[in-house]
């Protein structure tokens, strides 16, 4: 009869540690909205859970962006792979993996590179079985559709890449996600590595991304990439 109140202060106890660890990993998002990656690398990888580590990759892979260090690369990759030890099924966490092996596929030699880029295609398409609305993945693919096919016919033919599988992909992101201005700066970056006669259409998607609201501090920076890249094909 004294049994009965245990479940439900196992439940309380695992609720408020579920409710803690959420506000932890919102914590280390807001860190990482501010600019502060490192802060927020470091406050998410202690959590020691599968979203904490992808978040961690996450907020490495756009620190690393900033100076195009190699080695923060790889440090993305590892945290990437630990969130996806701790839970297969975790979409973000192979999305970043994929994240962090493009990045690295650019530094690195051609035949690395494309062993890298098959590897991200995978990983990519883990991500949107898992996650089918995950309009990132979505643009990681458009991107990596362009950049392989820009390279010739032996990288598209080693890969699969395909040229004209950049805008549908590009399409499915935007129409989930309309707002942000990284997909728009990408398309537009997409559609000039096929070619001059598409500048009228990244020119349009450019338009429209500096008309958007910049709410973070890395919005902030893909607008005023936008902007620079729009002055350049005007």
């Amino acid at each position: 009869m004294y049994k009965t109140p245990m479940p439900t202060l196992a439940l309380g106890v695992a609720l408020t540690l579920s409710t803690a660890g959420a506000q932890s990993l919102s914590a280390a998002q807001s860190k990482l909205d501010s600019g502060d990656w490192q802060g927020a690398a470091k406050a998410a990888a202690a959590l020691n859970t599968s979203d904490g580590y992808a978040l961690a990759a996450e907020a490495t892979t756009l620190g690393a962006g900033m100076n195009g260090n190699k080695a923060l690369y790889q440090q993305a990759q590892g945290y990437a792979q630990k969130a996806i030890s701790m839970n297969k099924n975790n979409a973000e966490g192979y999305f970043e993996l994929a994240r962090a092996q493009g990045r690295l596929a650019q530094s690195a030699g051609i035949l690395q590179s494309l062993s890298l880029a098959g590897n991200m295609k995978t990983n990519l398409q883990k991500a949107i079985s898992l996650k089918p609305n995950m309009a990132s993945a979505y643009v990681a693919l458009g991107l990596w559709n362009a950049e392989l096919s820009a390279k010739g016919g032996a990288a598209r033919a080693a890969t699969g890449a395909k040229p004209d599988q950049v805008v549908p992909n590009f399409n499915k992101a935007i129409g989930l996600e309309p707002n942000r201005i990284i997909h728009r700066l990408e398309y537009a970056r997409a559609l000039m590595l096929l070619g001059n006669s598409n500048k009228a259409q990244a020119v349009a998607q450019l338009n429209k991304a500096v008309s958007l609201p910049a709410n973070t501090f890395w919005d902030k920076r893909d607008k005023q990439a936008a902007q620079q890249l729009l002055a350049k094909l005007k």
